[in-house]
């Protein structure tokens, strides 16, 4: 390991002041504390990322490494309606990695860790004969009752996206291109902006979890494949039409046929895609733009076997899961 010493390196990442009440004990014991809550449904997920398959130093610095290992979590959260507040990070440490990245990687953490108030509470630091692995656990809350479920979707409601779609892996296929250091375009740095710091939706999560059935995911993995699996949570088909689906005018630079296929398959937007009845969209759609939150309908879902349809022009064609796979 190239840290010359695993406890000091560990007290010099560990926080100095804590942000959330109803921790009791954050780093330093053998495991944290923080209080329950009756009115309140805790939320736990954990996303690991692995050099040279989640991410490589041609396209990433150490901190967009740490901003986006916990930038994923937190969509996590956001998906279910919730509120992030701890977090915490496993860390295997290979012998060519050195402290100055190390504590890279832990700032870009906590840039966004700060925005939403939330602590690092714990986790390990271990040695790695290749490559960097980085596992985060984000714990958060939602209020009881108001979690939001991918099986929560019903005949005659309309799916909905926010943001733009595709932008993420438009942002990779120029830093494969050139590299993290090429002096890009503006409109080129917007993509690989999307792609190296993207933004959870937790404030529109929020939105959404006022409503009593709301079907969501966030867009990791792109939007044919979190769909799908709402489809086959919620057992219902689900149609979407392709002209409606919200993109940037950044990435009209590229052709039709690749814009569509990042749309649908890109991943790593950290977008919401989901379903609503009718008669609460219209209520969402304005809360969000009272808020300048983008939030676009793309589709709608009927009774059906479990599936996704996507519509383009006077075609309707089955839509795949064709977003990433560790195992294909």
């Amino acid at each position: 390991m190239s840290v010359q010493d695993e406890f000091s390196f560990i007290n010099s990442i560990t926080p100095k002041k804590y942000k959330q009440p109803h921790l009791v004990a954050g780093v330093g014991d053998d495991a944290a504390l923080y209080s329950g809550n009756n009115d309140v449904e805790e939320i736990v997920c954990m996303d690991t990322m692995i050099e040279e398959v989640h991410f490589n130093r041609q396209t990433m610095k150490p901190f967009h490494i740490g901003y986006k290992a916990l930038a994923s979590n937190i969509s996590d959260i956001a998906a279910m309606g919730g509120v992030p507040n701890f977090y915490l990070v496993s860390i295997a440490i290979p012998k060519h990695w050195p402290d100055t990245g190390l504590l890279e990687i832990y700032k870009g953490m906590e840039a966004l860790a700060d925005r939403y108030q939330m602590d690092l509470i714990g986790g390990d630091t271990v040695s790695s004969k290749h490559s960097l692995v980085i596992t985060v656990t984000v714990i958060g809350r939602v209020l009881k009752g108001r979690h939001l479920l991918r099986k929560n979707a019903k005949a005659n409601d309309i799916v909905f996206a926010t943001g733009s779609l595709g932008d993420s892996m438009a942002g990779l296929e120029l830093l494969l291109k050139s590299g993290v250091d090429f002096n890009f375009s503006k409109d080129e740095q917007a993509l690989i902006t999307r792609h190296q710091l993207p933004e959870p939706r937790v404030e529109i999560g929020q939105i959404l979890a006022k409503f009593p059935r709301v079907a969501l995911n966030d867009v990791s993995d792109g939007i044919a494949s979190e769909l799908n699996e709402i489809a086959s949570a919620s057992d219902v088909t689900i149609v979407i039409e392709a002209e409606k689906l919200p993109k940037s005018s950044q990435i009209t630079s590229f052709s039709e046929d690749q814009q569509l296929h990042w749309m649908l398959n890109g991943g790593e937007d950290y977008e919401l895609v989901g379903t609503v009845s009718e008669e609460d969209w219209i209520e969402i759609k304005k809360e969000c733009e009272q808020k300048n939150y983008s939030i676009t309908k793309i589709g709608y879902v009927t009774n059906g076997p479990a599936k996704v349809l996507i519509k383009q022009g006077d075609q309707m064609n089955l839509l795949q899961m064709l977003g990433f796979n560790h195992f294909k």
